[in-house]
């Protein structure tokens, strides 16, 4: 979907931001950008939708450059999240969210069904908030408006710079909770940057850990922490690994629905004796909501499922607590 080849940016001054860096996103995926402050990560996904240009190499969306697009059509294909919420003061929300298909000239009724969708998806009556203005709004609902505003076109690509940091940390729990469960429904290619490892394990596919504008290693959250390709990754991670030793029988919920007593021959399960690493992996492997944990004799015991093992080790490791 996306690709970078042989990505270099050097500013006037000197400076190189990003220096041959070479990744590919694929579609539908969640792909985090993370490092150390000024290692490159907004510079590289600033060039996805040419707000910058690179000095060398090529960035590819469909094998076609994106050198080769129109500006415009570039754009109006790819949403964009910013730290700073930037809804336009003094249009209502439904104004704000129908930005991109006013220009694309859609018709009133798509737009009208459009907006309320979106408010629909993220929890926001559409009754009640699309009247509203931004100052109406908490800074949270600011954010999620943001969010579904970059959605509004139904672009393929999705970039987002650091969009939760400047909320308090309950609003941004939360709507990380709520993009999770947006990209489970929609799918997106979406280019995530974050400074925060804990952030970046629960939420992404993969992580494009950076240093000095290079790619240092590249995987699934369970992939960098299991097997850190060096000293940098182990030290940049940092001491995560005590919560993927944990038992499943921990986290997961220990009322079982009528519909799990007994399970289909399709249905992937997770053995009680499983720790949070072990269930992850089988979790990461197949499309499925909810995941039955069965004894030995494969009955049902309780239910997990991923955003509830990602959510158990985030808050551990939020708190620093000991979960061994």
């Amino acid at each position: 979907m996306i690709t970078f080849k042989d990505i270099t940016k050097t500013y006037p001054d000197g400076t190189t931001a990003v220096d041959q860096f070479n990744l590919t996103v694929e579609k539908g995926e969640f792909m985090t950008l993370i490092g150390p402050s000024g290692c490159g990560k907004t510079t590289t996904m600033k060039m996805i939708n040419r707000l910058i240009d690179p000095s060398a190499g090529t960035i590819y969306i469909n094998e076609k450059p994106v050198s080769d697009y129109s500006i415009d059509a570039l754009r109006w294909n790819i949403g964009y999240v910013l730290q700073q919420i930037a809804l336009f003061p003094h249009m209502t929300v439904q104004e704000n969210i129908q930005v991109v298909p006013e220009l694309l000239k859609w018709k009133k009724g798509e737009k009208e069904k459009r907006t309320d969708e979106l408010l629909d998806m993220v929890g926001l009556d559409p009754s009640i908030f699309k009247k509203r203005y931004p100052s109406e709004l908490s800074g949270g609902q600011q954010q999620r408006i943001g969010v579904i505003r970059a959605l509004a076109a139904d672009p393929d690509i999705v970039l987002m710079d650091e969009p939760f940091s400047a909320l308090d940390p309950i609003s941004r729990e939360q709507l990380q909770m709520d993009i999770d469960k947006l990209q489970k429904d929609i799918k997106k290619t979406i280019v995530f940057v974050t400074h925060d490892m804990d952030e970046a394990l629960k939420m992404s596919d993969r992580i494009c850990l950076m240093k000095e504008g290079s790619v240092v290693q590249c995987g699934s959250p369970e992939q960098l922490m299991k097997h850190p390709k060096n000293d940098f990754v182990e030290e940049f991670i940092g001491n995560r690994k005590s919560a993927w030793l944990t038992s499943v029988q921990k986290v997961m919920k220990n009322d079982v629905p009528a519909a799990h007593d007994r399970e289909p021959e399709n249905v992937m399960t997770i053995p009680a004796t499983s720790t949070i690493e072990d269930a992850y992996a089988i979790i990461q492997s197949v499309n499925q909501i909810d995941f039955p944990v069965v004894d030995d004799n494969q009955k049902t015991i309780g239910i997990v499922t991923r955003d509830e093992l990602l959510q158990y080790f985030y808050q551990q490791e939020k708190e620093g607590a000991s979960v061994l």
